[in-house]
């Protein structure tokens, strides 16, 4: 068991900012998260997202407790988490005359960018298009049970892993459509085959740039410009990623007609359109 001091981490924020459809409330007080093939129960104690307020100060109230060893913390989840990232000096860097990022900065501080699986965010984020969170859960959820392996949790609970690239190319496209996964099933299917025949090399992916990796996930069947910058965003951790969604876009129109200022948040843009899609989504 590992206790973290909630400074700028909340999981309820992270659980609907729209970057993972595998972490969920089982309780008030309790979430879990399944990442690939691993399990972690989460536990929140006095949850800043309770009381988070619009003076970025919020982020510092409560712990969040991760039931996993020391050694699991230190060599995926502190990684994965982001944990060791300044979170508190990116707010930091916001400009003072700018009202509107001050204050979704403040209503969503607890959200950092996870660093999740390549594979699995091209997958989730082809579900993602046209669609809402709980029926992406939904789909996800189908998917891997039918093509994933089945675990066990260490309290005698089932999950299941989410499927690889060699057991989705094995899938038909009308398996999927049965699964209920619509005009998506023909661009999973293209897409597993062209990881496994090599035409896209997913470790590559990470060693590239954000321009050169956000150009080569174009070639993969059903992403267009939003889904791969939500891809390297959320998995290859291109932090000057900024996927624009209708919210965005609405608020890029409303708040900075003149144009977003990408210079000032060189490094750290994705972050902020985290903290701009959170506070659209929750609080507007």
């Amino acid at each position: 068991m590992v206790t973290i001091e909630n400074n700028c981490f909340s999981i309820p924020q992270i659980c609907e900012s729209g970057q993972c459809f595998r972490l969920d409330a089982v309780s008030e007080d309790t979430y879990e998260l399944l990442a690939g093939s691993r399990y972690l129960k989460i536990g929140i104690r006095g949850d800043p997202a309770e009381t988070a307020g619009r003076d970025g100060n919020a982020h510092a109230n409560g712990e969040t407790v991760l039931y996993c060893t020391q050694e699991e913390y230190e060599t995926f989840w502190k990684e994965y988490f982001d944990l060791s990232a300044p979170y508190s000096d990116y707010i930091g860097l916001i400009d003072e005359a700018d009202d509107y990022l001050k204050s979704a900065a403040g209503f969503g501080s607890g959200i950092r960018i996870l660093r999740q699986d390549v594979w699995e965010m091209i997958i989730t984020f082809i579900l993602s298009q046209q669609n809402n969170i709980p029926r992406i859960k939904g789909l996800i959820r189908t998917l891997s049970e039918r093509y994933g392996k089945r675990r066990e949790t260490p309290d005698g609970g089932t999950y299941y892993t989410f499927p690889r690239a060699e057991e989705l190319s094995r899938a038909t496209e009308e398996e999927l459509r049965e699964l209920k996964l619509g005009y998506r099933s023909k661009y999973i299917c293209q897409t597993a085959k062209m990881i496994t025949g090599g035409e896209i090399d997913l470790d590559a992916l990470k060693g590239m740039g954000y321009k050169e990796a956000r150009t080569e996930l174009m070639r993969l069947s059903g992403i267009g410009g939003k889904v791969a910058d939500c891809i390297c965003l959320f998995a290859l951790h291109q932090m000057d990623a900024f996927p624009v969604d209708t919210h965005i876009k609405k608020v890029l129109e409303l708040h900075y007609p003149a144009g977003f200022p990408f210079e000032r948040y060189k490094g750290c843009a994705g972050v902020m359109q985290q903290y701009i899609f959170y506070y659209d989504l929750k609080y507007r």
